[in-house]
C-alpha cells in the first residue's frame, strides 16, 4: 500500500502561495491543466492517494493565484474544469470515514479563506463528498441553524459561503422536508438554491412536481437556460421526448456558437430531422438568420446557407472558409459563399479584418468562377460591387483588390 503521506507530488511546488503575479493567467491555467492530469493518473492507481492530492491542490488554489488578473474568465474557467474533473475522484475515494472527516474540515477551511469563491463548485457537491448519509447529516446539523439565522436575517445581503454545502447535505441526508422547509425562508426565489428542491423531489419519484418547481423558479435575474435544461432532463427521462423538444429544446440549448447549440439539440434528439431542428432554431432568432449559415452547410443545405448569408449578415471569415472547403465538391456554394464574404466585407462586418482577408475572398471566388467557367461574369460583379458608392469600407475593399483587379479587366 502506498505511504500516502510520504509520496512526492509534483504540483505543490507550483502552487506555493504567491506562485503566480498579476499577469500570469495563461501559466496558472496551464499548470491547472498540469496539476489536474498528475492526479488523475494517480487516482487511476490508488484512489485514496488521488483524493488527497485533489484535496491538497483545492486548498493551495486561493493562496496561489490571490493576485493573477482573472478579469478575462479564462482563468476562473481553468480552475472550474479542474474542480469538475477532480471532485468526483474525492467523493468516490473509498476512504475511511477519520480519513474523509480530515478532508472535509481541510476544504472547508479552503472555502473559508477563498477570496473570490474560485471553489463554489465544493459546497455545491458538499453532501456527497460527505461520503455517506450519516456524515452529509452531520454536517447539515452543523451548518442549518447558520444558514437558517441568514435567510431570517431582515438585514438584506447577509452571506454565508456554506449555503449550497448546507442544502447538499440535507439532500443526501434525505431530509426533504426540511431542505424544502429552508428554501421557504429565502425572500426571492433563487435557482441556485432551488434546485436542489428540485432533486429532492427527483429523489422522492415526483417527477411532475419537480418540473412545476424549477418554473416557479423563473424571475429576474435567474438562468432561464438552466432551469430549461432541468426540465428538459426530467421529460426526457420520462419518455416525454416530444414534448420535452416542444417546451424546452431550444432554449435549453446554451453553447458558445450558433453550431454548437444546433449540435446540441440535435445531439439530444436524434429522432427529429435536422432540417426541421435548424428551422426552428432560425424562427426562434428573428434577425439573426446569418449567424445559422454554418449549421445549414453542416447538414448539406447549402442553398439556405446562402439565403442566410444575404438575409442577415454572417461572419466574411466563415464564409471565406467555406468557399475553401467546398471548393470542389461544391463550386456554386463556394462562389455564392465567397461573394457573401466580399458583400459584408463591403458593408463593414467582420472582426478585426484586414486586407489579406479581402484577398483571401476574392481569390476563393475567382477559383469558383474559373470552375464554372464564368470568370468575366464574376470579375464584373465583384467590380459592381467595390465601385458601389464612396463609403470607407467599400474603400477599403476596393484598395485591398486594386492589383487583383487590375489583373483581370472586363472586356470592353
Amino acid at each position: 500500500m502506498t505511504d500516502h503521506g510520504k509520496h512526492k507530488w509534483i504540483f505543490p511546488a507550483r502552487f506555493r502561495t504567491g506562485a503566480y503575479s498579476w499577469n500570469a493567467s495563461r501559466l496558472a491555467c496551464r499548470r491547472l491543466r498540469e496539476a489536474t492530469s498528475e492526479i488523475k493518473k494517480i487516482a487511476r492507481k490508488d484512489p485514496v492517494l488521488g483524493a488527497e492530492g485533489a484535496v491538497r491542490l483545492v486548498e493551495k488554489l486561493w493562496p496561489a493565484l490571490e493576485h493573477v488578473d482573472s478579469s478575462s474568465g479564462a482563468l476562473g474557467s481553468a480552475v472550474n474544469k479542474a474542480l469538475d474533473a477532480l471532485i468526483p475522484t474525492i467523493i468516490k475515494a473509498p476512504a475511511d470515514d477519520k480519513t474523509r472527516s480530515k478532508w472535509l474540515d481541510r476544504l472547508w477551511q479552503a472555502m473559508a479563506d477563498d477570496g473570490v469563491d474560485y471553489l463554489s463548485s465544493v459546497g455545491d457537491r458538499w453532501g456527497e463528498i460527505c461520503g455517506s448519509v450519516e456524515m452529509a447529516g452531520r454536517w447539515a446539523d452543523e451548518l442549518v441553524s447558520t444558514l437558517r439565522a441568514c435567510w431570517t436575517d431582515p438585514n438584506p445581503g447577509v452571506y454565508f459561503h456554506g449555503a449550497t454545502a448546507c442544502l447538499s447535505c440535507l439532500l443526501v441526508a434525505e431530509r426533504h422536508q426540511e431542505l424544502f422547509d429552508l428554501l421557504e425562508l429565502k425572500r426571492y426565489p433563487m435557482w441556485h438554491y432551488r434546485r436542489y428542491g428540485v432533486e429532492a423531489l427527483l429523489a422522492m419519484g415526483r417527477k411532475a412536481e419537480a418540473v412545476q418547481y424549477a418554473e416557479a423558479s423563473r424571475g429576474l435575474n435567474q438562468p432561464d437556460s438552466m432551469i430549461a435544461q432541468a426540465c428538459e432532463e426530467i421529460l426526457i427521462s420520462s419518455g416525454l421526448h416530444e414534448e420535452a423538444y416542444r417546451r424546452y429544446g431550444l432554449r435549453a440549448a446554451a453553447a458558445n456558437s450558433y453550431i454548437a447549440r444546433f449540435r446540441a439539440v440535435a445531439k439530444r434528439y436524434p429522432m427529429k430531422d435536422k432540417s426541421r431542428i435548424l428551422a426552428d432554431l432560425i424562427a426562434a432568432t428573428p434577425g439573426e438568420e446569418g449567424k445559422w449559415f454554418a449549421a445549414a452547410k453542416e447538414i448539406g443545405l447549402f442553398d439556405l446557407a446562402l439565403e442566410l448569408a444575404d438575409l442577415n449578415h454572417c461572419d466574411p471569415k466563415t464564409l471565406t472558409r467555406a468557399a475553401r472547403d467546398y471548393l470542389d465538391s461544391e463550386p456554386t456554394f463556394a462562389l455564392g459563399s465567397a461573394m457573401a464574404a466580399l458583400r459584408w466585407l463591403s458593408q463593414g462586418w467582420g472582426y478585426e479584418v484586414t486586407g489579406a482577408d479581402v484577398l483571401e475572398a476574392y481569390d476563393r471566388a475567382m477559383d469558383a468562377a474559373t470552375k464554372l467557367n464564368k470568370v468575366d461574369e464574376v470579375t464584373g460583379r465583384i467590380r459592381r460591387l467595390v465601385e458601389s458608392n464612396e463609403g470607407v469600407s467599400v474603400l477599403f475593399v476596393r484598395q485591398s483588390l486594386h492589383g487583383r483587379m487590375s489583373a483581370h479587366p472586363l472586356d470592353q
